[in-house]
């Protein structure tokens, strides 16, 4: 009976403490608020030097408008960016890049004419940055894009906008009459 009694007043304690905790012990309330994307991390110490960038990075407007195209401009470094097109841009921009793809037409605003000469005025930073970030979408791009890729998507994207314009895609001609 001793022991029935022990472990009836045990239990108890036990319920009672549970219930002191969940209903007066700390709440959220009392613990450091803050919302998604809004900490930020502490500095680094004094005298600290990075000694590794993200390579994903996208370049920013002034320094990419100076950046100079490593890869020359050779028919090699165009077939091999025709293959990054096919990996990364062709479904959206289409197989001629007039912003016609298969995936493409879902988006708003619609992807870019690459035929278009407004599309790549400028360097060839200044358009690897409009890759990158451009309207809609892309900003993506930044991160699935790896950079030993990049520079000959500019190459063959240059290349493409002197093609001259092939017929628009039409999804809808590859599905045979019956």
């Amino acid at each position: 009976m001793k022991w029935l009694l022990g472990g009836l007043l045990l239990f108890l304690i036990a319920v009672l403490g549970y219930f002191w905790i969940l209903f007066r012990g700390p709440h959220m309330r009392v613990q450091q608020h803050i919302l998604a994307y809004q900490w930020s991390a502490p500095l680094p110490p004094k005298g600290m030097v990075p000694v590794d960038r993200d390579p994903y990075a996208v370049p920013e407007a002034g320094p990419a408008e100076s950046m100079k195209n490593p890869v020359p401009d050779t028919e090699s470094s165009r077939e091999r960016g025709k293959v990054y097109y096919g990996y990364y841009c062709l479904a959206c921009h289409g197989p001629n890049g007039q912003g016609d793809g298969p995936v493409g037409y879902s988006y708003m605003p619609a992807p870019a004419d690459l035929h278009d000469p407004n599309q790549i005025a400028g360097s060839d930073g200044a358009l690897l940055r409009a890759m990158l970030l451009g309207p809609g979408h892309e900003p993506v791009l930044a991160r699935v894009v790896p950079p030993e890729h990049r520079w000959y998507l500019v190459n063959y994207i240059r290349q493409l906008n002197r093609a001259p314009r092939q017929p628009a895609y039409n999804p809808g001609a590859l599905v045979p009459k019956s």
